[in-house]
């Protein structure tokens, strides 16, 4: 069974009350609960971590690797200055899917550029909670057409 690594950067864990007019309303929680539901229907395992720190989101992609077939992650505000997330995931080579809940190019000009996405497989942007749920199926769609 394949085993999905979710990934979610600094400032998700208010979701629900932060910025709901860019943001939305639904709670990081809830996120986490459709996530299960779609993998179950995938037939894949989910870990998800929420962290606020970067060195807990690099320890954490660096011990996927051997555990884990895919990531899927959020980095938040990371997305825009961690070389250190983007080189974690350059390191691992552990195919991984960019996922945001707004469009990025939507907004400020400093959110356009990821750091992570040259090292993505691909990036799902503006379609709210449902980009996690996009990203976990192209995610797992893309594993089970690349494995061996």
């Amino acid at each position: 069974m394949l085993s999905i690594l979710v990934l979610h950067g600094p400032n998700l864990n208010l979701l629900g009350q932060r910025e709901p007019g860019i943001y939305g309303s639904v709670t990081l929680d809830t996120i986490d609960r459709q996530l299960e539901q779609a993998a179950e229907a995938l037939h894949v395992r989910l870990s998800s971590l929420q962290s606020n720190h970067e060195g807990t989101l690099v320890d954490a992609i660096h011990a996927a690797l051997g555990q884990h077939q895919g990531i899927l992650i959020n980095a938040g505000a990371y997305t825009h200055t961690s070389v250190a997330l983007r080189d974690a995931i350059a390191a691992v080579a552990i195919p991984t899917v960019e996922v945001h809940l707004s469009n990025l190019y939507r907004r400020e000009a400093f959110r356009h550029h990821s750091y992570i996405a040259p090292v993505a497989i691909g990036q799902i942007s503006g379609f709210g909670a449902d980009s996690y749920r996009l990203g976990l199926d192209a995610l797992v769609h893309y594993l089970n057409h690349t494995e061996g």
